[in-house]
């Protein structure tokens, strides 16, 4: 049985965490590989002496490093898992991933999971935070991380999906300085997503299809897409009153009104603060709008796009060629 799952995980400077999650994924797996982007701490030497297996590769975004691991992965496990780092495994999803994955019919390709966020210590239970279902968990070969800048997925392409009942949990051990200025990062790919419903930066055709009564990560989309047609300024506002008071955000007391206020209001008036200065600096031209990114930020929009297409390319191939080698029917 735990030769039926292989975890990717990628990272960049995780000493304090990646011994937490490779402790928790050794319930149910011998076989994680990490993806490193060149760290400077102790997080490769941590993963080797755990058993894991290593490749550096340079970051572009976490969707082409996912994807890169997707492809590089070397164990040929009929299931695949993605984690990051500051995560960890519940003992309990462990044994439901032991005792459940096994007996799943063909037909089943991907697996959601139930994310529990925790800030400072606290589990933040309320303004719409819990449960997140994500997809976790996918057959080898059916499954890619969707190209995206920012708040990307996992889609299978082929099957059907179904739900596991445990939880993984997001623990970051960072202080507040560190998550603030993570975030400020954020706020440049946001400023990509958000930018990009209108200027379509990549390719559509692979992403999550945005439904206001599909799956969660569907709604969330459709709710993202309604997000960026509201006019700058007045959406941090109408989202943090959303959280807080709609989604009952303020039943997670003190710490939960710091997190809130930093995550649905703080951070999301920085990216349309941020997208002011991109128009009053180039205007609204999509061309002027990427060059900006690329001599600001150093954000190639441009070869992303192209390295998508390439990989939907090679694997439109693949298809292919699988579909000559198989034998004509009889009587052809």
């Amino acid at each position: 049985m735990r030769n039926l799952v292989s975890v990717i995980i990628l990272t960049h400077n995780e000493e304090k965490h990646l011994a937490r999650c490779l402790t928790s994924l050794k319930l149910f797996t011998d076989h994680i590989f990490i993806v490193d982007s060149f760290s400077t701490d102790s997080t490769v030497e941590i993963a080797r002496s755990m058993g894991a297996q290593v490749v550096q590769n340079p970051w572009v975004n976490y969707a082409t490093q996912f994807n890169y691991g997707i492809e590089h992965n070397p164990f040929q496990t009929p299931w695949v898992m993605r984690m990051d780092a500051d995560e960890y495994v519940l003992p309990e999803l462990a044994s439901e991933i032991l005792t459940q994955l096994p007996g799943q019919p063909e037909d089943v390709t991907g697996i959601y999971v139930k994310r529990r966020v925790m800030f400072m210590d606290q589990w933040i239970r309320r303004g719409g935070f819990y449960p997140t279902w994500l997809l976790r968990l996918w057959r080898r070969g059916l499954g890619y991380c969707e190209q995206r800048w920012h708040d990307e997925h996992i889609k299978v392409t082929a099957g059907r999906t179904i739900n596991f009942e445990q939880d993984l949990v997001d623990h970051n051990l960072n202080n507040l300085t560190w998550w603030t200025q993570k975030h400020n990062h954020y706020t440049i790919i946001e400023m990509i997503d958000l930018l990009g419903t209108r200027y379509n930066f990549g390719s559509d055709d692979q992403h999550v299809e945005p439904k206001l009564f599909g799956s969660q990560e569907q709604r969330k989309r459709y709710l993202k897409l309604r997000y960026a047609s509201l006019p700058l300024f007045t959406r941090p506002f109408l989202y943090f009153l959303y959280r807080y008071f709609v989604k009952l955000g303020f039943l997670d007391g003190r710490k939960g009104l710091i997190w809130h206020f930093l995550q649905a209001f703080w951070y999301r008036f920085l990216v349309d603060a941020k997208i002011f200065e991109v128009h009053h600096r180039v205007g609204y031209d999509r061309e002027a709008i990427i060059d900006f990114f690329k001599s600001e930020y150093g954000k190639d929009l441009r070869s992303v796009a192209r390295t998508d297409t390439a990989r939907r390319d090679d694997a439109r191939r693949d298809d292919a060629r699988r579909d000559d080698a198989q034998p004509a029917p009889a009587g052809r």
